[in-house]
């Protein structure tokens, strides 16, 4: 199930920053800054869910 939830928020981090640029080439550049960053910290979250867990917390000695 977490396979699933981190290959969305990866496949919506690609299509806002596909937005994000669209926004930009119309001039509309304040939802478009706040379209990367949204972007940005999504990726970022996927980053750190995607880490493994120390061994120590992980069950195994």
């Amino acid at each position: 199930m977490l396979d699933l939830a981190l290959s969305m928020a990866v496949l919506a981090v690609i299509l806002l920053m596909i937005g994000s640029g669209a926004l930009w080439r119309r001039g509309v550049r304040k939802q478009a800054i706040l379209m990367i960053v949204l972007a940005v910290i999504l990726g970022a979250n996927v980053a750190i869910w995607s880490l493994p867990a120390p061994a120590t917390l992980s069950g195994k000695p």
